[in-house]
């Protein structure tokens, strides 16, 4: 088994569940050191991480081939009885010529076909790295390919943070993560049969569980980290302790939870269930977890479809006012503003929304978003936030057919 990429996910969850599967794995990366003692030690550590202590399992029949040498690393993809990725969003389009020389060996030598779960926080991944690859391949190749490779989508709810020298504690190969370990995956992508991976649970039709993840988990975290940074909190654990915070949160995934009950007609109280569950989880203090970490790349987080803008637009489809969900796009505007450079102001947050968010004038999330970003003007407290997310839902549901 191929795992491209060898980091948090990589390390601390897909490539475990493969290897507590029975597969030998091996890691492709371009980390030289993490490579080198992965080669050498072929066997890390996975510590689960609770206030109640943590529990230790090894990983082992693992290896680690450097991906600088391409060569090499299309000659494992091509002989891979299965793959996955879990590099990034942004290394896709470094890694994919990689993948198209892999299969192409493979399909020249008649190999049998191969599933590739792509383990990457992005909605349509099958279609945008299927994309990447295709255009690297020759074009009598391509009709093979889409009859012989499937992209499988993911859904990662593991949460790993980054790995503190304290964690570590002298074991750069040692992962530190909670302990929740299921692997939702699209049982329509693959090609051939579904092989049998601890824990992988494959599901039809998958566009409900990428929603889930991206418009209730990840959203709601986005939220806690961008209000708990705002109010001076260091850690998600803290800024989830908040009890304005907390509710601000807990809100804005209930209404992503909304739309997606009325969008797929699936019953509310699982997703409820679920959120309670995140924020448990949320709570972990044991995994060290920053606001600075989750509320990274506000850029990202604010496009059309990601989860902010993308989970507000998704409530108003489905007839839900996204006011909590608001509150927290105010926030990840904020700090965008602020990692820019440029001065806080309704002109500039305007700017923000309509060049990184699409939002429009006159379209209803901006006009919500704007009337929140006000309260951070004036240094707001989460309090006042959450009263203005309040006050906005009861106006909106006045307007809302």
């Amino acid at each position: 088994m191929v795992m491209y990429g060898c980091g948090n996910i990589g390390r601390g969850f897909v490539g475990a569940l493969f290897a507590l599967s029975g597969y030998e794995v091996t890691f492709i990366d371009i980390a030289d050191a993490l490579v080198d003692r992965l080669h050498t030690e072929r066997r890390y550590t996975v510590r689960m991480v609770s206030g109640g202590g943590f529990e230790d399992i090894e990983i082992g029949g693992v290896d680690a081939v450097n991906g600088k040498d391409t060569e090499r690393a299309a000659g494992l993809i091509a002989e891979a009885d299965i793959m996955a990725t879990a590099v990034g969003v942004n290394v896709l389009k470094f890694i994919a010529p990689v993948i198209a020389r892999g299969i192409k060996k493979r399909l020249a030598s008649g190999g049998k076909p191969l599933n590739i779960i792509i383990c990457e926080n992005l909605m349509d991944a099958n279609i945008i790295l299927g994309g990447m690859i295709r255009e690297s391949l020759p074009e009598e190749d391509r009709g093979k390919f889409d009859k012989s490779v499937g992209l499988v989508e993911a859904s990662i709810g593991r949460m790993v943070p980054v790995q503190t020298p304290e964690m570590q504690a002298g074991d750069p190969l040692r992962v530190c993560t909670e302990r929740y370990g299921f692997l939702p995956v699209d049982r329509d992508g693959f090609r051939g049969g579904i092989p049998e991976i601890k824990n992988m649970v494959p599901f039809s039709p998958f566009d409900f569980y990428l929603k889930r993840k991206l418009y209730v988990h990840n959203m709601g975290h986005a939220v806690c980290a961008y209000l708990g940074g705002f109010a001076g909190f260091e850690y998600i654990w803290a800024a989830a302790g908040n009890p304005d915070i907390r509710l601000i949160s807990q809100n804005a995934m209930l209404e992503s939870a909304q739309a997606l009950s009325a969008c797929y007609r699936v019953p509310v109280k699982g997703i409820i269930d679920h959120i309670d569950d995140l924020l448990l989880r949320f709570s972990n203090a044991a995994l060290g977890d920053t606001c600075r970490r989750v509320g990274s790349d506000p850029v990202r987080k604010l496009s059309p479809s990601d989860r902010l803008a993308g989970a507000g637009s998704f409530c108003l489809e489905q007839g839900i006012c996204p006011a909590y969900i608001a509150a927290g796009a105010a926030g990840a505007v904020y700090q965008q503003i602020r990692e820019s450079g440029k001065e806080q102001g309704a002109g500039n947050a305007a700017a923000v929304l309509e060049d990184v968010s699409a939002l429009r004038p006159g379209n209803r999330l901006r006009e919500s978003i704007l009337k929140i970003y006000g309260v951070f003007l004036k240094g707001g407290s989460p309090a006042d936030i959450r009263r203005a997310a309040e006050l906005l839902r009861a106006e909106e549901n006045r307007d809302i057919v």
